[in-house]
């Protein structure tokens, strides 16, 4: 009997510890959303299988609107990520609209284009960034996505964090069918990311690092995205930026799409 009691009491032990409240670890990262005002610029840098490194410039600025997260992104162009000989022009200015409900939408619009376009969510990973990132990784919409899940105290290096699974509802525009968060305990920032893709069922794995805090905001200074078991990834470095940087409705007009 006490044998029993013994293995029962292992048993237990090892299996995972679900949070009673999911919104209770959700709150911070809800907040942060919520509370967006924020512009950054930097590089994208897509490092090949060979080690060769391709690089564009970026240009970020989020707002949190009251029901919607608008974020406008501007890449440069990349000469290296041309054929050679080629003058295509692959400036992009991309508009993003979340709401929680899950209607997400997004334009784009190319300098060679004659006006912008919303793409469908089966677009939303046809861009120029390259393997790793695509445009709805912009917008990290999964913490408000109706199925949420915590495990409690799960390392991920040196960090005791939340693991946190999110699942889309059916109104849920997203190319993703799961995403596993690593949310640090102490800051309830990510460290590490895994996003399931929708069919395929690739993983892509996202490392956040140089972790910093300004202005009552965490954030990162880079972000590695990959796919899991294939060479190569993407860079998003941040070189300057304001965490509080008062932006309006005009910074996100329609409008502003159409300037390079």
């Amino acid at each position: 009997m006490k044998r029993l009691l013994l293995i029962l009491l292992l048993t237990l032990a090892t299996l995972p510890v679900f949070a009673s409240d999911a919104s209770e670890v959700l709150a911070v990262p809800r907040k942060n959303v919520e509370s967006a005002d924020f512009k950054a610029s930097g590089r994208l840098v897509r490092v090949l299988s060979s080690g060769q490194r391709l690089s564009s410039s970026l240009t970020i600025k989020a707002h949190w609107f009251p029901g919607v997260l608008r974020v406008f992104v501007q890449l440069g162009q990349a000469p290296g990520n041309q054929p050679s000989g080629s003058q295509t022009d692959l400036r992009e200015n991309i508009l993003l609209e979340m709401r929680p409900g899950g209607q997400n939408t997004i334009r784009v619009m190319r300098a060679a284009d004659k006006a912008p376009r919303e793409i469908a969510a089966s677009e939303w990973k046809d861009t120029p960034i390259g393997p790793g990132f695509d445009i709805e990784d912009f917008l990290e919409p999964q913490f408000f996505w109706p199925s949420q899940s915590v495990e409690e105290n799960v390392t991920y290096g040196a960090r005791n964090c939340d693991l946190v699974t999110s699942r889309p509802g059916p109104a849920d525009r997203t190319d993703y069918s799961q995403i596993r968060t690593w949310l640090d305990k102490t800051i309830s920032f990510p460290v590490y990311a895994e996003k399931t893709v929708k069919g395929s069922g690739e993983v892509k794995e996202f490392t956040y690092f140089g972790l910093r805090h300004d202005q009552g905001v965490w954030s990162a200074s880079q972000i590695e995205a990959k796919l899991h078991g294939h060479a190569g990834s993407t860079l998003l470095i941040v070189e300057r930026g304001s965490a509080k940087a008062n932006l309006t409705a005009v910074d996100f007009a329609p409008t502003e799409l159409a300037k390079f």
